[in-house]
């Protein structure tokens, strides 16, 4: 497949994340008002869309709880900034096993719930978007498992398109492509699919060039894509996806630092990566524009 740049890019900033980044950096926004401020500031920068998570106001701790959710997407709602909501759909597939001789019972950390539940926060904020891990991961941690079975994400993606909230398909490696794939096919997900591909994290896809391609190549013509990586490699993999024709992911999610030694905001990160796109010859597209490319429907919370 020859290299076709996308020429039209638009940026998604992933503002805090679920990882134990809270104390790692003073610029990790905690409660559900810096959570919404740094979005928007992050959409004042240049980014079109925010993917939220929440977390407890007090320890930092990942968290799903509805009205922290309701709280940021008001604030987000409320600004003088346009800005498609992203919500995560992640959380509440959280397995722990009880170590290597005895896995059962499971360990503290555990949080398995159903599908109806993992996606209540978005049935109540009605975000244009909302993500859909579509497999099970193992990341670099001895007994936790990401779960997202077949059977969960065949119920949750029937019931994401339901509400009319378009899934990000998150695949972290080249199986869980193909399963989304599949979903197109059963009809569970609509066939203008969007889909983030999630490079370098342990233990999915690593974030070389050969497997990012082998990502791209896997990615139907008539889906839009986006990418990122890790750390230092996130600004890297800005101009990785643009010339191999995608969008970008950037935000303190998945890198806490804007250079070496300094901390970033996610306003930083998002000006770094416009910088990057638009010195490679391409220009960052508005919330607006992306709504028509994607089919989006902005609309207001459930009451």
């Amino acid at each position: 497949m020859p290299l076709e740049m996308n020429r039209k890019v638009f940026v998604t900033c992933a503002v805090t994340g679920s990882g134990s980044t809270q104390d790692r950096s003073p610029h990790v926004p905690r409660s559900p008002k810096e959570i919404a401020e740094s979005a928007i500031a992050a959409a004042k920068a240049g980014a079109a869309i925010v993917h939220c998570h929440v977390r407890d106001p007090e320890t930092g701790v990942p968290s799903r709880n509805v009205q922290y959710y309701r709280e940021v997407t008001d604030r987000i709602r409320d600004a003088e900034v346009d800005v498609i909501l992203n919500l995560t759909a992640g959380m509440g597939g959280d397995l722990v096993l009880g170590g290597t001789v005895q896995p059962l019972p499971v360990a503290p950390g555990t949080d398995m719930i159903g599908a109806s539940e993992r996606l209540e926060h978005v049935r109540k904020c009605l975000p244009e978007i909302c993500t859909l891990d579509c497999g099970t991961m193992n990341f670099a941690e001895a007994d936790y498992v990401m779960t997202n079975t077949p059977g969960m994400l065949r119920a949750m993606g029937g019931m994401i398109t339901e509400l009319g909230v378009k899934p990000e398909i998150e695949a972290f490696d080249t199986g869980h492509l193909w399963f989304a794939k599949e979903l197109v096919r059963e009809g569970v997900l609509k066939d203008d699919a969007l889909v983030q591909l999630c490079m370098g994290v342990p233990w999915g896809a690593p974030d070389d060039l050969n497997t990012f391609m082998a990502m791209v190549n896997n990615v139907p013509d008539n889906w839009t894509w986006s990418a990122f990586s890790l750390g230092r490699n996130q600004m890297p993999f800005v101009a990785a996806a643009v010339l191999a024709g995608g969008n970008v992911r950037i935000g303190l999610e998945d890198n806490l630092m804007l250079e070496k030694g300094v901390f970033a905001t996610n306003a930083q990160l998002v000006e770094k990566a416009v910088t990057i796109i638009e010195n490679m010859g391409a220009s960052v597209i508005g919330p607006e524009e992306v709504r028509s490319r994607l089919n989006l429907e902005k609309r207001a919370p459930v009451s």
